[in-house]
């Protein structure tokens, strides 16, 4: 049985529609991403699921609950953290997670958490005082200091450099090892490519795609692009001619190529037999945003 059901979940702000027929559920153990732009919904959806606003239409259910009518016994289950959460400058990371520690009937022991978030020289830093990356890190503290079995991380990554964010995308797998099950709101590809085991794509308040990122992906034209810097020139015809090369475009000096089927097996062959080497050469094959550009019509934009 899955531990959360969103069915036909509509919500909207005076005229502005924000979720139109939102359906979803998520399995216990695994991390859903909900992926989409800035504005498609994403947010409002969670905060229905996670009781903090009231649908206008529609059901949600988590661990078999309301959301709302059962507020108070799934705040002890559920652990959230917001994409605009702040804590007061001065309140030192220790004394936060203490504080929201004494929220709880059986909290996880702070310290602990502390250690195995890597804040542990931190304890006495006010908030003021931490990276971004650190910050994020605490958040995530925050959130399953409760200890619970479902954890809402919203827009967990925005704002952070490429090694914070890759060292919370660490931190993520490390929380759902432990058993917890993850509803991950994102817009970068990339983290919803590595952390998702399921993705429900939202755009314009509706679910567009429903499925892991290697389906989403399996669904677009089966196309390669190979990049590639000539070592001499050459009659683009060299690579045209060949039958599993669909297009040859120039660009300054660089080559791309695409085409399927064992396309760079028969290129890499051509140029070698006219002494050619190509040289920066790079593979590139369907991506996410690929997938998102597919199904919507237009390019998913960080």
């Amino acid at each position: 049985m899955p531990v959360i059901e969103v069915t036909s979940l509509h919500k909207r702000y005076g005229e502005t529609v924000a979720v139109r027929d939102v359906s979803f559920d998520v399995e216990a153990g695994e991390i859903f991403g909900v992926l989409g732009p800035n504005g498609a919904g994403k947010t409002t959806t969670v905060e229905c699921v996670a009781g903090l606003r009231v649908p206008d239409g529609g059901g949600v259910s988590v661990l078999g609950l309301d959301p709302r009518r059962d507020a108070t016994r799934l705040r002890h289950q559920v652990g959230v953290q917001l994409q605009e959460s702040r804590l007061p400058d001065r309140l030192r990371v220790a004394e936060a997670l203490t504080l929201y520690a004494s929220f709880y009937r059986e909290p996880a022991d702070p310290a602990q958490l502390l250690d195995e978030l890597g804040l542990d020289g931190k304890r006495d830093t006010p908030y003021e005082k931490l990276s971004g990356g650190q910050k994020q890190r605490l958040s995530i503290a925050l959130a399953l200091v409760g200890n619970p079995r479902i954890a809402i991380l919203d827009e967990l990554t925005t704002g952070l450099d490429p090694q914070a964010r890759r060292d919370t995308w660490g931190l993520i797998e490390r929380v759902r090892d432990r058993g917890v099950t993850i509803l991950l709101v994102t817009h970068f590809m990339e983290e919803a490519e590595r952390l998702c085991d399921r993705l429900a794509v939202i755009d314009k308040g509706r679910v567009v795609a429903l499925d892991s990122p290697a389906g989403l992906v399996s669904t677009v034209t089966p196309e390669q692009r190979i990049r590639f810097r000539p070592s001499a020139p050459f009659d683009d015809r060299l690579l045209t001619d060949l039958p599993q090369v669909t297009a040859v475009t120039r660009s300054g000096s660089q080559i791309l190529v695409t085409g399927t089927g064992e396309v760079l097996h028969a290129v890499t062959s051509v140029l070698a037999r006219h002494q050619i080497v190509a040289a920066d050469l790079r593979l590139e094959q369907a991506t996410l945003d690929d997938a998102f550009v597919e199904l919507t019509g237009r390019r998913f934009v960080d």
